[in-house]
Parts: C-alpha cells; structure tokens; sequence
C-alpha cells in the first residue's frame, strides 16, 4: 500500500504542477519563434511522460479484467463489458484512444512482467513478449509515444521457427533508436516490417500470401440508393491500381508538372475539368471497366495497360531466394512473385553497376526520358525531402544544374523531388551534392541553417537498401 500511496502522491503533484501552467493566449502569442518550438517538444515529453502513466495504469486495468475473471474482473465488476469500456468511462476518451491505451499497457506489462509478483494469484509473472522489453523501458521511460511503441508491436510480429525472440527484441531496440531520432510512427511501422523482412526472409512468402488470401471487394448497398464498392487489395493489385489512379488525377492534386505540349495539355484537361477528384477517378476506373487498358487518353496521362515497376538485387535473383520490391508498396514480395511478373510481361526491370549507379544516359537531352524516370522511381522511392510523396507524383531534379553548372542529364545526377519541393529547392537555395562514393547530401540555405551543415540523403527504395546491403 506504501507503493500505491507514493504512486497517488505522485501524480497528484504532477497534476498539480501542470494546473499552474498559463492558459492565456496573450503569454502564448508573445513568444519567438525559438520558444514556441522548444514549448512543444517540451510539451510532446509531458505528454509521453503522462502516457506513460496511462499505459500502466491501462495496462494493470486489463489484467484484472481478463475473460478468467468473468464477472469478478474489474472491468465487468463495474459495470463495463471490457476494460476499454471502462477507461472510455473513467477518462472520457475516445474507444480508440482508450483502445490504443490497453494494447500499448498490455504491450508495457507483457514485456517488463519478467520477476513481477502477481498479486492477485501470488505467482511469479513471467514475461509474455520479452521481445519488447526495449519499447517497454522506452515508453515506462516517457520517451516513446504510444503511436510508436504500437508501430514496432504490430511491425515485428511475433518469433517463429525461423525468427528468434533475441533477433526481434535486437530489432525492437534498432528501431527505438530510430524513433529517438525523430522516425514518425507510419514510417516506423514500415521500419519494423522491413526489418522483419530482413531477417525472416523465408516468411516473405507466407505472408505475401497471407495478404493475397485476404484480397476482396464487396459491394455495399446504402439507403441513399448509392453504392459503396470496398475493395481491399495485395501490394501487386495496389500497385497496378494506384499507377492508374495517379494518371488519372495527379494533376488535380498538384502533381508533376508537364514540358510536352501534349502531355502538358492532357494535364490542363484534368486539372480543369469541373469534375471533383473523386467523381474523376470514379468516372475512369468506370471507363477502364468498359474499355480496358486502352481508356480515352484525355483522361488518362498516357494510354495502355499499367506496368509494374519492381526491383531486386542480383544476389536474390540468382539465388532465387531473398526480397524484391514493388515500387511504391512497402511489404516485400517473393522472388517468385518477381518472376512470375517477368514472365508475364507485366514489370520493367532495372539494372545496376557495381556501384550502384543505373545507367546512363549523357548529356544529349535537357530532359530526364520515361525509362531514366522509371529508374529513379526504383533507385529513390519517392520525394527525397521531408515528404512522402510517391514516385508517381515527383519531378526529376537535376542536382547539377543542366544550365548553371553544366550538368548531365545522367541517374547519377538525378534524384525525385515532388512538385512543391522542386519548387523549394530551386527558388530557395537547397543544395543538393554527391560523394565519389555516390552518398548523396543536402545542404539547407543559411536562412534555415547558417552553418549549412549536409544533411544525409537516403533512398526510401527497399530495392536500393537491399543492393546497398548486398554490396556491403
């Protein structure tokens, strides 16, 4: 009970020293810049430091109201079907928000109950998912937020014949550090699935079918007298599907801008058309229905049926054993898979040198070509700024510039940039800069950063990330 009491005593103070903070607009409105963003991320730690609090206290919640209890768990003792109930009750909460606390506390209390008394049964606790005991202590510590700590939970599974629960809390330690290092929770959930991928090669394909199996589209009448078409797709229908989609409406979204007069027209079209982006990309996939892959080119930007775009290292294809990758989807597919496409013609194919560098194209053309773009899609994964923007809906940037500095128009020299970053990085000064090793840096302008420290610039491609690793 002293524990308890301390915990209480605590709290409350916490609480009490929080109350005093300012709640007047004016004290808020007169600070610089500088204060402002040091206030929130001051603000961001309290927050992690009382989540952390809610994690335990959720998580204890939950374990007194586990099905064994029945009607004598806490939960249903008063008065709540579930604990998630319960705490939506008691906080007032939203049922996700009270959701996420119990599974980030149950995740709390099943990787740190190793030595733990219980008591309630007077045993020993031993810990469930000692694998976490890194995202335990980082959350228990106020240093990593429930959206993160959920990130790495859900992203790294569980062990398996072929993946030790060493391996994964290695993993879970990696990836809080990159968390600490400012890893948002959506890219961090990637993070943790490529990890898993990484070292559980051989499971690539049972869950590569496993997402395959769980493909569906269902109609859903409503009693407006519309339909709802929902359709849950595979990375390899996703990515076929979005290529079509981005044709059909990036340029109403702001996408990449056009040179050709006659692509640059068909972007003018859909940009004018007096069609939402919704009513236009329902319109096209109602013509792409009817008329298949060749569908009336002003709506689309392009003709034909779409290509996927996928890569993997040499050492993968040879060996018929490892990872490959389809452009824009962040799970891994099988080698298998890679072939099968290759077979049936549906995918383009990159090849790299021994540095890493793909093709090469010269000066001839101001203009990056179709397949030069195709292949900084595979080599960078996406807008190389803060952004994640697909390829699709990125520009080529010249980081020698074609006139300034004399630049080729070479992969080497090229890198994807969104429109709103190409625009950034030209009218603002962002420098962009290669090594002889090929390590890409941007270097900010001195308003951002008067030193203009380079700042490492690194490929969101899986593909890329894998040939780099292969090459050691």
């Amino acid at each position: 009970m002293e524990t308890s009491a301390t915990v209480i005593d605590q709290v409350r103070a916490a609480s009490a020293a929080w109350a005093g903070v300012s709640s007047e607009v004016a004290d808020f409105r007169c600070l610089d810049d500088v204060a402002l963003l040091e206030l929130t991320r001051m603000h961001a730690a309290a927050q992690r430091a009382v989540g952390a609090t809610g994690a335990l206290i959720a998580g204890e919640i939950a374990r007194r109201s586990a099905p064994e209890f029945g009607s004598s768990g806490l939960a249903q003792r008063t008065g709540h079907r579930t604990p998630i109930n319960l705490i939506k009750a008691t906080t007032g909460s939203t049922a996700t928000e009270a959701g996420t606390a119990v599974r980030v506390g149950v995740l709390v209390h099943d990787a740190a109950d190793n030595g733990t008394l219980d008591v309630s049964t007077g045993e020993i606790a031993a810990a469930a998912r000692p694998w976490l005991a890194p995202v335990a202590e980082a959350v228990r510590a106020g240093i990593l937020s429930f959206a993160a700590a959920e990130s790495i939970g859900r992203g790294l599974g569980e062990p398996s014949a072929a993946i030790t629960a060493q391996q994964l809390e290695v993993a879970a330690a990696a990836l809080c550090t990159e968390a600490f290092a400012g890893l948002d929770a959506d890219r961090l959930f990637h993070r943790a699935r490529q990890f898993r991928d990484e070292i559980d090669v051989e499971g690539v394909k049972d869950r590569e079918d496993e997402r395959r199996r769980r493909r569906s589209l269902t109609f859903v009448r409503q009693p407006d007298g519309m339909t709802k078409l929902v359709w849950l797709m595979d990375p390899e229908t996703a990515a076929t599907v979005k290529e079509v989609y981005d044709r059909a409406v990036s340029p109403k979204l702001g996408g990449v801008r056009f040179v050709d007069k006659l692509q640059k027209a068909k972007a003018v079209a859909i940009f004018e058309d007096p069609r939402t982006t919704e009513q236009l990309a329902s319109d096209t996939f109602e013509h792409l229905i009817k008329q298949g892959a060749d569908a009336p080119t002003d709506r689309l930007l392009g003709s034909g049926a779409p290509v996927i775009r996928i890569a993997a290292s040499k050492t993968a294809v040879e060996s018929k054993t490892g990872l490959a990758h389809i452009e824009g989807q962040p799970d891994a597919v099988s080698i298998d898979t890679l072939e099968r496409l290759a077979c049936e013609g549906q995918m383009t194919v990159t090849t790299y040198d021994s540095n890493l560098i793909p093709l090469d194209f010269g000066r001839e053309k101001r203009l990056f070509t179709k397949a030069q773009k195709d292949v900084l899609a595979l080599t960078w994964g996406g807008c190389m700024a803060d952004c994640n923007r697909p390829p699709s809906w990125c520009e080529a940037h010249h980081i020698n510039g074609f006139a300034r500095d004399n630049g080729k128009t070479d992969i080497a020299d090229g890198i994807l940039l969104c429109k709103h970053h190409h625009l950034l990085f030209h009218n603002n000064g962002w420098e962009i800069t290669r090594d002889a090793d090929n390590t890409y840096w941007v270097i900010p302008p001195p308003d951002v950063d008067p030193k203009q420290v380079p700042r490492l610039l690194e490929t969101k491609s899986r593909a890329v990330q894998d040939l780099r690793r292969e090459a050691g």
